[in-house]
């Protein structure tokens, strides 16, 4: 049992720029981090200038507090909290690395917002059906939250979801700081779908801004978005549900108008005319949605929820068709 005053010990998985944000996040708090990171060079360089060298690097990492290291498995012994912040793309190499041991009585923290595309699950599935993470010791953390305003300490809210209440109030107070302010739901699976489905629906609202459509469009296409979402996570997880809450309305808004979301980016630049490999080398970052769409089209073709705009970003990142011609048929299913 934890002693009173007693740092909490925490891992973090993954380099990223959410990653370092998060890692900001819980060093102004009391905890001990293990920050694993994939490059020796990058561990190197953190220890020595106290700075990612790739990602929000005008972060300063409280390196009496942070402890980088390349080795996966050192990262997450002795902790009591294993946060996950690696794309979902590779989520899968990193897990596979684990015995069941590894994470046995930690509580597990997904802080992906995507899906694991080999099959078409989500990463706490993945991590009960292959590791056997017991569901109540798992927990996601969604936005409205991007990584570059939390390095300028801008007021941030995050929302904490788990079965356990417990376990997602542990959670909340380690991510609570003085410019993040956190809540907590149950909605364990509805807010980690609705965090994968925002990605796909910004991608779409990236595009519709590539072909020079205007705000008065991309407001119905989110007002749309948002049905599609409910109907869809409704579907896959039926609960009553609160769609306007921040976890829901508020992390979609931000991802679909925020000149930060990779995912919006992704998009404007497939508007304009960059063939999708062009584009992701350009941007040289993981838009969680272009895996997304695939994962949530191939579930849907068993549920056969009506998903237009989910439809149109597969169709235009899959299939090739011209992003006008599939916005033109936007135009017509939209009210």
């Amino acid at each position: 049992m934890q002693k009173k005053n007693e740092a909490t010990k925490i891992a973090v998985i993954g380099g990223g720029s959410w990653a370092t944000a998060l890692i900001k996040i819980l060093s102004e708090n009391n905890v001990r981090i293990n920050w694993w990171l994939k490059d020796k060079e990058d561990v190197l360089h953190i220890r020595d200038f106290g700075k990612n060298p790739h990602y929000l690097s005008e972060v300063v990492i409280n390196t009496k507090k942070v402890r980088p290291t390349a080795n996966l498995k050192k990262a997450v012994e002795d902790v009591q909290v294993v946060i996950f912040v690696v794309p979902a793309a590779f989520i899968g190499d990193v897990l596979e690395q684990f015995s069941v041991e590894d994470l046995k009585d930690k509580i597990i923290v997904s802080a992906i917002k995507g899906m694991i595309p080999s099959e078409n699950a989500l990463v706490t599935d993945i991590l009960h059906k292959q590791l056997g993470v017991e569901t109540s010791k798992t927990a996601v953390i969604a936005g409205p939250c991007h990584a570059e305003e939390v390095a300028m300490e801008k007021r941030s809210y995050l929302t904490i979801a788990g079965e356990s209440l417990e376990n997602a109030q542990l959670v909340a107070e380690l991510l609570h700081c003085r410019f993040v302010k956190t809540s907590i739901v149950q909605d364990l699976y509805g807010v980690e779908y609705s965090a994968v489905m925002k990605n796909i629906i910004a991608i779409a609202c990236g595009i519709a801004r590539g072909l020079n459509y205007g705000d008065n469009f991309q407001a119905v296409m989110v007002s749309n978005a948002m049905q599609e979402i409910h109907r869809f996570v409704d579907a896959m997880s039926p609960l009553e549900r609160d769609w306007n809450a921040s976890a829901y309305l508020g992390d979609l808004l931000v991802t679909c108008y925020s000149p930060y979301s990779r995912n919006r980016t992704l998009g404007n630049m497939v508007g304009r005319g960059y063939s999708v490999k062009s584009a992701q080398v350009e941007m040289n970052m993981i838009a969680e949605g272009y895996y997304a769409v695939k994962c949530i089209h191939e579930i849907n073709a068993r549920l056969k929820v009506p998903m237009p705009i989910t439809k149109a970003v597969y169709n235009i990142l899959y299939e090739k068709i011209s992003p006008s011609v599939e916005l033109r048929i936007l135009e017509d299913s939209m009210n």
